[in-house]
């Protein structure tokens, strides 16, 4: 079995972005912290990039769709 690494934060972000044309606004800015973050461990601010992606995923209950199902258990996967 291969060991496939995560993709990046800010590389799945800009995926978000170009699929949701709608952000919701209290998803937004942590889509935002997304965007300026590697991976998973890395520090926003005084938030971890694990509670950014945690209340992304708290707030991004409106995307909806085959991308948005695939993203999310990519970043559910991510908290493990």
């Amino acid at each position: 079995m291969v060991n496939k690494s995560p993709r990046p934060l800010n590389t799945i972000a800009s995926d978000i972005f170009a699929d949701w044309k709608k952000v919701n606004f209290a998803a937004a800015p942590y889509l935002s912290a997304m965007g300026t973050l590697r991976g998973i461990n890395e520090n926003y601010g005084y938030d971890s990039g694990q509670s950014v992606v945690r209340y992304f995923l708290a707030n991004a209950g409106t995307w909806r769709g085959e991308k948005a199902r695939e993203i999310k258990t990519e970043l559910k996967g991510m908290l493990k």
